[in-house]
């Protein structure tokens, strides 16, 4: 029989001896969720541990954390792990210099529904994407939701986690990349030449990419609209975009 203190799925840890022991351990941690109105002792010691190795804290309600603990005696406090471990960028160009092809990135600017980035990263590895970069903070991560949608394709595809999406366009835009916005108010994405070395910034799917993330892109592009409505899915139109990097690399 399973300790009451840890969750009956693997890629969370609850109880504040084995949140502790996790963080200590040096794995992997993509979150500590903290109950609101929980604090002091060892949940501060805790707390303090996870800021000191710049993992994401955030706070929920008790019955949500009951909910994630599937019952079990949380003491206020969870850790989760990703489903897959993430890359760095430079695993992501790896990538494309192993397969000797211009890079082909996309980065995901506060993607928060899992299903949305699950659907992405699938899409993503059919077009032989090189990998995917996300935010580490207002983004979904890649739980077991994400790891789901992505039907598989998550075991072949590298995420980077980042802290700041602005900084790492103009870390790509340095090593050669052009970088390339989705966004309504933009250019034909059909005039546009991606037979070159490009990442798609595919954005919020209520507020689409963010102001300044927008500036630093290097061209705006958007899909026409024929209907009433003025926009798609985050992963229906990151989907069209990517099969037209391949039909213009490949045609």
């Amino acid at each position: 029989m399973q300790n009451n203190e840890t969750k009956q799925q693997s890629n969370i840890i609850c109880g504040r001896n084995p949140v502790l022991e996790a963080v200590r351990s040096g794995r992997e941690i993509d979150r500590l969720l903290v109950a609101h109105g929980v604090s002091g002792g060892s949940v501060a010691a805790i707390i303090a541990k996870c800021r000191a190795k710049g993992i994401l804290i955030k706070e929920v309600s008790p019955q949500k954390l009951d909910y994630y603990c599937g019952g079990a005696n949380h003491q206020g406090v969870a850790v989760m792990f990703a489903s897959q471990e993430y890359a760095s960028v430079d695993d992501i160009f790896a990538v494309a210099t192993d397969k000797n092809e211009k890079p082909f990135i996309i980065v995901c600017d506060e993607i928060e529904d899992p299903h949305n980035l699950g659907a992405i990263i699938r899409t993503a590895e059919a077009c032989g994407v090189h990998g995917i970069i996300i935010p580490k903070r207002r983004s979904a991560s890649l739980n077991a939701t994400v790891a789901k949608a992505a039907c598989g394709a998550l075991e072949y595809m590298p995420v980077a986690r980042v802290t700041n999406i602005a900084n790492t366009i103009d870390s790509l835009k340095s090593r050669g990349v052009w970088v390339f916005g989705a966004d309504m108010d933009g250019d034909d994405y059909t005039k546009t030449d991606f037979d070159i070395p490009c990442a798609l910034v595919i954005g919020n799917e209520g507020k689409g990419i963010g102001e300044l993330t927008a500036k630093k892109c290097d061209a705006i592009i958007s899909l026409p609209m024929y209907g009433k409505i003025n926009s798609l899915n985050a992963s229906v139109a990151a989907g069209v975009l990517m099969y037209e990097v391949v039909r213009r690399r490949f045609k």
